[in-house]
């Protein structure tokens, strides 16, 4: 049985998907794009095809490839006939994005060990009403504020306040490759460009017409998705003229949480639909009264301060403990932990709808040697929606009046014992009679390019000039969005509203609340409107050339100058201006503007070459002068070297300084409202939750008087309970920000011997070292650890002082609810990181297979080692060591390895292979953050792939795979049941696709 098992492997290995193996990096010929890189230069990333970058027969035997064309290398302007990088660039081809299976790029790129997949199209609740659908990259894991993204060289239009772009509006159809240059590159390209630069090259020419159709969805055929295009081009006979232009169309199925057992337990919130009467401590009920309508506790059981729950029969149960309780608990509700709750990720999208129509055309045309002129349009139109859930009490304080008649009668007695009987009272509950609040969010965004390029008629030396209009109209309604004052006038209406909409309403459990009429629902709920509108314009002139020549070749230079300036404005709904929308915070208009000039240079010397031991040795440098109208000048450089002391032996390094100037978000943003993830008790949540590992732990009295002394009354500590896993917080911008600086630090080296045996005749390694330090990081300290922090759970408060900054930032109400967090920006501590990445390439052909043809197999690895991912979040603290945890509240998985294995089998005009996705285990965050109470991390995760390709003819291709092949499941994060990292951990499960592509 063994022996069959290992067979089956065996053979699945090898004939399992297409596209999944990769060339070395001497496995393609130079480019002649002029912004891009060619191929399969210096890395190439898990899932070219042999037929888009396969090592030719010479290069398998071993010889070079011919030096031929000049190209420019992602990372720098200048053109040169080599492609070699001083570097590290990951390259992925057209068919590897096709062969992941998705219709999103952003989930394609983030299979690549350098990338830190972020919400994307996944995941629920707030964070993914704020991202709205959105689809960004984050390199290193420094944030998608750190990463520059081009289309052919040049900046796209952002996507929000901060500068982001969304990689959604890329045309995918005539993307030819994708070129990472993981390092800063600010010296070349500007601000953002810390963590690197992620270039999306599409295809130059093009003859004739493509279509390109591809659907897929999950073996339980539960999520749909469809992509596609069609794609033309037309190039003169005399090449003076040319114009390639797509249109494509995708769409993509909701994934609810509740199609996932996963989730059943996912994001436990005490706000439930039966509602709860939250007992002022200031005006409690007698505990006699409480006794009376518990008659069946134990003895010494006291829910007197409890939040107290509504049954169908007119008794009231205690939530926390969930004694008397007679609802539910199955489904949407759960007794989890001895308190009532409900599992609210099963209400919300996990893999959210979208819609996305979008037209991309470019041409040119040359007039003289002298003159090209060009043109490039973009337009994407997208729609998307996110289901975040029923609307709950939170944000804005529910009165009743002691009056209302729908109070059912066990409740009134209470009411009555209380010192000021006639006083209102609070209620705390989840709307589940309202439809769920949806996030329908439309993107219109648009640039448009115009420019003109030559020779100048000085030996080689060239021009480019281009101008750029872009345009970012986002528009977002807020369906069902439940108004705080109409709510609250129908429960102080002496009839219960019935004199205000039909039936008035009664919000005193589930089956009462479920009657509400058509016009109390119309009354108590609206559409709220959210418009954004972003521009960006920008003129840049380069020219370059040779200066002189020198025995191993022409020096050469760039000179490049920009003037790039962003508009940002933000008009929220009146009812969110006064905050009167439940669970949503307060909000205020914003709006800004910025412009920057610049000018840079780059010198490339070519210092030896073809000598004893310097085979080639090279520098490059290069500087950037940038002027911002609000933070003023600043100096970006870098310093760059390769030496080949033999051919097949490259050696690189590099020095960089970088920069990230303060966005407009960061600038003027007025305060703004957001929600951030705490957990749930024990191992989370609020630390003054008597249920929290703080309350119960070995300092519990000084946690209690730090509790009193920040908020929580004296007469609700000894029973508080926190009752949601989330908490707002207010970020403001600030003026007086400076940019940040990093400086950057590569070394590494690429082999490409050349054996005489035909196994090793097509075999490449590179490993590179990075070191990435960032100083005056622009950053609102997180939530969670601001808690940490003012609660003493991470060591920095031994004295459990109220006084400390961060128990500043806190504001609890009269309940002792965390009511906001003030998180202004600020120029922080400083992050630093440093890793290792390395790639093995291997390639061997098999020989001729009869009528089937040639046969090939190949394999290649990318493994990315984080030796060090450390933050500091203010000037004088120490740093703190993340690398190997994760943290669910931000979305920041932080494995020590991460790799992507891929194998490749070819026939004749076939393809198989398989591609192989590990995840180290991880310590979960609060290792770090709550050394003393740390929650659960998460074991390795790994995931299987599988997908083919078949040339039918010239002209007609299909490609069909399988994902996540043994349905491996999302791990739990933290321990909390239902708690994971969509994007990073898999939560569709097996899923499959076909495609097909048409010439003519």
């Amino acid at each position: 049985m063994k022996t069959l098992f290992t067979g089956i492997s065996a053979v699945a290995f090898l004939t399992a998907s297409a596209a999944m193996a990769q060339t070395s990096p001497t496995a393609a010929a130079p480019a002649t794009d002029a912004n891009s890189l060619p191929a399969a230069a210096d890395q190439t990333a898990p899932g070219a095809l042999p037929s888009q970058g396969a090592a030719t027969p010479a290069e398998v035997q071993g010889a070079p490839a011919p030096e031929t064309a000049e190209i420019v290398v992602t990372g720098s302007r200048i053109t040169r006939s080599d492609y070699s990088s001083a570097s590290p660039i990951v390259t992925t081809s057209q068919a590897a994005l096709k062969a992941s299976g998705s219709v999103n790029v952003e989930q394609s790129l983030n299979q690549l060990p350098q990338f830190i997949p972020g919400s994307g199209s996944q995941g629920g609740g707030a964070s993914a009403a704020a991202s709205a659908g959105r689809a960004t990259l984050n390199l290193r894991g420094l944030g998608d504020k750190r990463n520059l993204i081009l289309l052919d060289g040049r900046r796209l239009p952002p996507s929000t306040v901060f500068n982001v772009t969304d990689v959604n509006i890329i045309p995918q159809s005539l993307v030819e490759s994708v070129e990472t240059i993981t390092g800063g590159a600010s010296a070349v390209y500007g601000s953002d460009a810390i963590s690197g630069v992620v270039n999306f090259r599409t295809r130059r020419h093009m003859n004739g017409i493509e279509i390109d159709g591809q659907v897929g969805n999950t073996v339980t055929g539960d999520r749909f998705s469809a992509d596609v295009s069609l794609s033309g081009g037309w190039t003169s006979k005399d090449d003076r003229f040319n114009i390639v232009a797509s249109a494509g169309y995708t769409k993509r199925d909701e994934l609810k949480g509740s199609e996932r057992s996963f989730f059943d337990l996912g994001i436990l919130s005490s706000f439930i639909g039966q509602g709860t009467f939250v007992p002022s401590g200031t005006n409690l009920p007698s505990q006699a009264a409480v006794n009376a309508a518990f008659p069946n506790l134990a003895a010494g059981t006291v829910v007197r301060t409890n939040a107290l729950g509504f049954n169908e029969n007119g008794s009231l149960f205690s939530q926390v403990g969930a004694f008397n309780y007679a609802g539910p608990t199955s489904g949407d509700y759960v007794t989890f932990g001895g308190v009532v709750r409900q599992p609210v990720a099963r209400q919300q999208s996990i893999e959210r709808p979208m819609e996305r129509k979008s037209f991309f055309a470019k041409t040119d045309y040359e007039v003289s040697d002298a003159l090209t002129l060009y043109a490039q349009g973009l337009y994407v139109d997208s729609h998307a929606r996110t289901n975040i859930g029923n609307s709950l009490t939170q944000f804005i304080t529910v009165n009743v009046a002691a009056n209302n008649p729908f109070v059912p009668a066990s409740l009134r007695a209470l009411l009555a014992s209380r010192p000021n009987p006639t006083a209102s009272f609070s209620i705390n509950r989840r709307f589940t009679e309202i439809e769920p609040r949806i996030f329908d969010t439309t993107f219109k965004t648009s640039q448009f390019i115009i420019g003109a390029r030559g020779k100048i008629g000085l030996g080689d030396w060239t021009y480019d000039i281009y101008g750029s209009r872009d345009r970012n109209t986002i528009h977002d309604n807020i369906e069902n969005g439940v108004l705080g004052n109409r709510v609250n006038q129908l429960l102080g209406a002496a009839d219960g509203g019935a004199s205000i909409c039909a039936g008035g309403y009664n919000p005193f459990g589930l089956t009462n609340a479920s009657r509400i009429s058509a016009a109390c629902v119309d009354y108590i709920t609206d559409t709220i409107t959210r418009t954004e509108k972003i521009k960006q314009n920008t003129i840049e002139g380069s020219v370059q050339g040779s200066l002189f020549a020198l025995p191993a070749g022409d020096v050469k230079l760039s000179v490049v100058a920009t003037y790039r300036e962003n508009e940002y404005s933000f008009q929220p709904d009146a009812q969110l201006i006064a905050g009167n929308v439940f669970a949503t915070n307060q909000t205020n208009p914003t709006s800004g503007k910025t412009n920057v000039k610049e000018i840079a240079g780059e010198l490339f010397v070519p210092i030896l070459r073809d000598t004893p031991f310097f085979h080639r040795l090279n520098l490059s440098v290069g500087g950037r002068y940038s002027d911002y109208n609000v933070t003023g000048s600043i100096k970006t450089y870098k310093a760059e070297l390769e030496w080949a002391p033999i051919a097949p032996v490259l050696f690189r390094g590099g020095y960089q300084r970088a920069i990230r100037a303060p966005n407009i978000g960061e600038l003027f943003s007025s305060a703004t409202g957001a929600q951030v993830q705490i957990g749930n008790p024990p191992a989370s949540g609020d630390p003054c939750d008597v249920r929290s590992v703080s309350r119960t732990g070995a300092n519990a009295a000084q946690i209690r008087a730090l509790c009193v002394a920040t908020g929580v009354p004296t007469s609700l500590v000894d029973s508080y309970n926190f009752t949601t896993v989330a908490i707002p917080v207010t970020n403001a911008g600030n003026t007086g920000l400076s940019p940040e600086t990093a400086t950057t630090k590569t070394a590494g080296v690429v082999l490409r011997p050349r054996f005489s045996s035909p196994l090793l005749s097509n075999i490449s390694v590179s490993v590179d070292f990075y070191d990435i330090a960032i100083k005056d990081v622009i950053s609102t300290v997180a939530g969670n650890t601001a808690l940490a922090k003012c609660y003493n759970q991470d060591g920095t408060n031994p004295t459990y002082s109220a006084a400390n900054a961060f128990c500043a930032l806190i504001q609890r109400d009269a309940t002792g609810g965390i009511s906001n967090v003030a998180l202004p920006y600020l120029n922080l501590g400083g992050l630093k990181t440093r890793g290792i990445d390395l790639q093995l390439d291997w390639g061997v052909r098999l020989g001729t297979f009869g009528d089937l043809g040639d046969a090939r197999f190949s394999i290649n690895t990318l493994v990315s080692y984080l030796d060090s991912y450390k933050i500091k979040n203010f000037p004088g603290e120490a740093f703190a060591e993340f690398a190997g945890t994760i943290d669910a509240t931000n979305s920041l998985p932080l494995p020590k390895w991460r790799y992507t294995t891929s194998a490749n089998l070819t026939v004749g005009k076939a393809d198989f292979g398989v591609r192989w996705r590990h995840l180290a285990s991880m310590d979960d965050v609060t290792q770090v953050i709550r050394p003393a109470s740390p929650a659960p991390g998460v074991p390795h995760y790994d995931v299987f792939d599988l997908s083919g390709r078949l040339a039918v003819t010239k002209a007609y291709e299909l490609r069909a795979g399988i994902t996540n092949l043994f349905d491996k499941q999302p791990l739990v994060i933290a321990g909390t049941p239902g708690n994971t990292l969509p994007g990073t951990y898999d939560v569709l499960g097996r899923s499959f696709y076909v495609g097909a592509k048409v010439r003519f």
